[in-house]
């Protein structure tokens, strides 16, 4: 048998590992497998960041895997082509008549799965990137949920009824006695002083550190902070939850430690935390109705030929901060430069990418793939086809957002405009949400045009759409 890791990278809750070590054991050595495939990873538009935060963890993974008896090796690939002929010969090799993983949700990943199993390799997939497993949460016609609301009710009932998985950390009993490895990692050794995700900390530091200082200062004001981008008040969790090296299932049993009555308070501050992972889990159950969302296609199927305009000059202004809008500009500048970007700022950027310069979500998609640290195919798509309003439950056509007003109002000071736009420092706090008049009257050295007028780009976008 033969344990292969993919989006799973973590010890805790892992229904592949466990079934792994109850049919094999710790006292014998065993093995393990993790394909490094960075050319196939940039097809998929992977991030370095992304790249480097997974390999950062791979490599811690080895160690923790060793207490374990687990000898996982990192073999470096072009693509899934390769891993399904790597696969063929070890097992040939070896005498392996099972693999073990975790299934991944992606079209691509499926189809070299289905094809690994036609090549007469017995693959036992479990589920280990949801809650609630894929194709549980359904309407009265047995199908997808095609609203939100309704989907987080029923999602919130399968729980209080069925409850969910939760394997917990691997047993300390099947860890063999003599071992004096550390479990945890604790001195750190695989991050490089240089690494583009050095910033993150590992997994284990969010497990033991991070949640818990979050459940115990933060989710009690996440309601009313979680929309100022110059304040630290989100958990930061989805990095790693994209990557999968920490368990949704594991932050849900967290939160019900902390909040026993969490899922019947809809009403409270912590309640709209856990609204943010049930979005994740709509997303991930749509992607898994609706394989062609992988495919980058529209959900709402008239909008799928839609004639943007797609200027490569607006474009590119976009993407390097320099729309004019200070608040679209600093977010921008913060993806650019920290592989992250907050979360009402995400609305912000691709409503004003889409329907002030009227680009095609998709690039903006494929931008943000690119250089996100916690980008996933299935909660990008879905966001970006929300702003667009081409996707499932998307907000309307006709709303846009005012970037002037969402500055004002969740950056009234510019104090995290000033942060990522220090030309400026100089602008009143009053005039930074649009600086332009300001600049002109104090005669100040700053050269910051507007690249669209919000008023007309509205009216714009709105005949664009109803065409």
């Amino acid at each position: 048998m033969l344990l292969w890791f993919r989006n799973d990278l973590r010890t805790h809750d892992n229904p592949a590992l466990h079934y792994f070590l109850n049919q094999n054991g710790a006292q014998v050595p065993n093995k393990a497998i993790f394909f490094i495939c960075e050319k196939q990873w940039q097809q998929h538009d992977w991030s370095p960041i992304k790249i480097d935060f997974v390999k950062r963890h791979a490599q811690a993974l080895v160690k923790e895997l060793a207490v374990l008896n687990i000898e996982l090796e990192l073999i470096e690939l072009d693509d899934f082509a390769q891993q399904i002929s790597y696969l063929k010969d070890y097992c040939q090799q070896h005498n392996i008549t099972e693999i073990v993983a975790n299934s991944e949700l992606e079209f691509n990943e499926q189809q070299r799965d289905k094809a690994i199993i036609a090549s007469d390799i017995r693959l036992t997939l479990f589920e280990a990137d949801v809650i609630v497993p894929k194709g549980k949460v359904l309407n009265q016609s047995n199908s997808m949920y095609k609203v939100f609301t309704p989907f987080k009710r029923a999602w919130l009932t399968y729980i209080k009824q069925a409850g969910f998985d939760y394997l917990g950390k691997v047993s300390s009993s099947t860890v063999p006695s003599d071992s004096t490895a550390s479990l945890t990692n604790d001195d750190n050794t695989v991050t490089q002083a240089q690494s583009l995700s050095d910033a993150w900390p590992l997994s284990y530091v969010i497990e033991q550190q991070v949640l818990a200082t979050f459940f115990q200062e933060k989710i009690s004001q996440y309601q009313r902070n979680r929309d100022i981008p110059s304040i630290k008040g989100t958990s930061g969790i989805s990095p790693y939850l994209a990557t999968g090296v920490i368990s949704p299932r594991y932050v849900l049993r967290l939160l019900l430690n902390k909040y026993p009555d969490i899922l019947v308070a809809s009403d409270s501050e912590e309640f709209s935390w856990l609204n943010e992972i049930i979005w994740r889990e709509f997303y991930r159950h749509l992607m898994f109705h609706e394989q062609r969302l992988c495919k980058h296609q529209s959900y709402k199927e008239h909008y799928q030929h839609m004639p943007w305009q797609n200027d490569e000059r607006l474009f590119q202004a976009w993407c390097q901060g320099r729309t004019g809008y200070p608040l679209v500009d600093a977010a921008m500048r913060q993806l650019n430069q920290t592989g992250w970007m907050h979360n009402r700022l995400r609305m912000v950027v691709a409503s004003f990418l889409t329907k002030h310069l009227l680009i095609d979500w998709r690039l903006g998609e494929k931008y943000f793939m690119q250089n996100l640290i916690d980008g996933d195919l299935a909660a990008n798509n879905g966001g970006w086809q929300w702003a667009a309003s081409t996707g499932c439950d998307a907000q309307p056509y006709f709303r846009v957002f005012n970037p002037i007003r969402q500055s004002e109002r969740f950056d009234p000071k510019g104090i995290f405009i000033r942060k990522y736009i220090p030309e400026l420092d100089a602008v009143s706090d009053k005039a930074i949400h649009f600086p332009h008049q300001y600049i002109a009257d104090h005669k100040l050295n700053i050269y910051w045009p507007a690249i669209v007028e919000h008023k007309e780009a509205r009216l714009k976008a709105l005949a664009f759409y109803k065409v």
